[in-house]
């Protein structure tokens, strides 16, 4: 019998097989994530069913809550293109809808809010994405004056000047600022430090703010501030940490 003649194997180009692992490693990575998106919405879940503790219950009306995790999908990744904080696309859509509820859209951007039933349950839910406690008036000045923005028509105004204050907010709410006396940067601090029957107002006026990246303050851990991490409620010692961001 006749030694049959081998056939010819098929060719495939390297390129071909290239972008089949390439698609392969991506079908795995897309995967992967939104396990770990699905496991976020879990704990999510799990932590807002709990019981507020009664550590979450704030010695002051005043926190001011800055986010220190995130994820490649939002806006901040064009906005630090570098940081020691590892990021993961491993936030569920609720998680980031309840974080943009806050205003808090950008890694390491903070806000003043008013202490009550629901922001804490907010904060809860949220907890291993942000950090927060109770800023003292020396944190407001200095937040206030160095980073302190309006926005309006796109157009970010620094309050650099008291004139600006009133005629920005004039052209936001179509009146003058003094009719709720304020006319100064003095008094939006008194406002916001007082937690005073405008402080929605005022908040809304100012834009959050943009904070540095803390160096060596942060360790990318989304365990709690009180066993050795970074996220949840740190009181007097957010102060520390506003020093090192501002």
């Amino acid at each position: 019998m006749a030694d049959e003649e081998p056939k010819p194997l098929n060719y495939v180009s390297e390129i071909v097989l290239k972008k089949r692992k390439s698609n392969e490693d991506w079908a795995n990575r897309r995967k992967e994530q939104l396990e770990q998106r699905e496991s976020d919405l879990i704990k999510m879940k799990h932590r807002g069913k709990r019981p507020i503790k009664a550590s979450m219950f704030p010695q002051s009306k005043l926190l001011f809550v800055i986010r220190i995790q995130g994820s490649v999908t939002d806006d901040d990744i064009c906005f630090l293109a570098t940081v020691h904080v590892k990021f993961k696309s491993d936030m569920h859509p609720q998680t980031r809808k309840l974080l943009y509820s806050l205003r808090l859209r950008r890694i390491f951007s903070g806000v003043f809010v008013k202490a009550n039933n629901r922001i804490l349950e907010i904060l809860q839910k949220v907890e291993p994405y942000v950090t927060y406690g109770y800023p003292n008036l020396k944190s407001m000045n200095e937040l206030i004056y160095k980073k302190g923005l309006a926005k309006v028509n796109k157009q970010i105004f620094p309050l650099t000047d008291n004139n600006i204050i009133e005629q920005v907010w004039r052209f936001i709410y179509d009146r003058a600022l003094s009719e709720h006396g304020i006319i100064c940067i003095e008094d939006i601090v008194k406002e916001i430090a007082n937690v005073g029957p405008h402080f929605k107002e005022v908040c809304n006026f100012l834009c959050p703010f943009s904070l540095n990246e803390p160096q060596k303050a942060l360790q990318g851990k989304k365990r709690p501030f009180r066993d050795g991490g970074d996220s949840g409620n740190r009181e007097d010692q957010i102060n520390e940490l506003i020093g090192k961001m501002n």
